[in-house]
């Protein structure tokens, strides 16, 4: 079998792509939503800049998601292509997309809480 290809070049790579671009297209979404509820959620004396960074960060995190998805996929099919070895892409975006969700769930959490203590004060 000495011209077989090393893997079966069906359809894991694009649906492990177009997964990626679901995650960044969701997390654009979700920011634009932001990007709309939170200024009017913002209290009358608020910054209003402030509250527009979470949504501007998020669709910039969306882009670049989407960039470096795109990129990774590129990467890994060349790996399983060659005929020579190829060292897969690694877990380096799935620690970058954990980074950014645990950091906007802080966010949110101290967002909450700093709206609760203005609002009982």
């Amino acid at each position: 079998m000495s011209g077989s290809l090393l893997f079966d070049p069906g359809l894991q790579p694009e649906r492990t792509e177009l997964a990626w671009r679901r995650t960044a297209l969701g997390i654009g979404v979700g920011s634009l939503i932001a990007l709309r509820v939170l200024p009017a959620a913002a209290p009358a004396d608020a910054a209003q800049p402030l509250w527009l960074a979470p949504g501007l960060l998020g669709v910039a995190f969306a882009v670049v998601l989407w960039a470096l998805a795109r990129a990774r996929s590129g990467r890994a099919n060349r790996a399983l292509l060659s005929s020579r070895f190829e060292r897969m892409p690694g877990a380096g975006l799935l620690l970058t997309l954990t980074v950014f969700v645990t950091a906007c769930a802080v966010g949110a959490l101290v967002l909450l809480v700093a709206l609760a203590g203005g609002s009982s004060g």
